[in-house]
């Protein structure tokens, strides 16, 4: 299998306050608003991986519930896994990796966050657990007829 067979598996973790707005940050790199997350290390459980990345990203600690969603970036072979999440800890602020957070409703998300990444976390915000979404897109927009399979 060549280098380019391969495919990267990244985390996201949706944190949801009391009234169900979602934390979102600003990343220093692109300035785009995401889910905190990143890329497992391959010797990395997954559960263990996203609080690493919350909290790298955040400074918060986090608990890892539900999964939400599974959804493949077609032109970088990247598959997510984005997963609700409850704060146990830490202080939110900004880190080396996060110039802002933000609690977002679903309507800030849809303005703020690119189409690929709004999806993430809306389907986070609104989905119950029994039926996580699986989707795929072409690194920015929903593929057509990628909806729940």
């Amino acid at each position: 299998m060549s280098e380019g067979d391969r495919h990267s598996v990244s985390v996201a973790g949706v944190i949801l306050d009391d009234v169900g707005r979602a934390l979102l940050i600003q990343r220093r790199d692109n300035g785009h608003w995401e889910a905190p997350g990143g890329v497992l290390e391959l010797a990395e459980d997954i559960r263990a991986g996203l609080k690493r990345e919350v909290l790298e990203e955040t400074g918060l600690r986090a608990q890892v519930d539900d999964l939400t969603g599974v959804y493949k970036n077609m032109k970088r072979g990247i598959i997510a896994l984005v997963f609700r999440c409850r704060i146990v800890g830490g202080s939110a602020r900004e880190t080396s990796e996060a110039q802002g957070l933000r609690w977002m409703n679903s309507e800030e998300v849809r303005e703020l966050a690119t189409e690929a990444f709004a999806v993430r976390v809306l389907d986070a915000m609104a989905r119950p657990a029994t039926s996580p979404a699986v989707r795929h897109h072409d690194g920015t927009f929903l593929a057509e007829g990628s909806g729940d399979l």
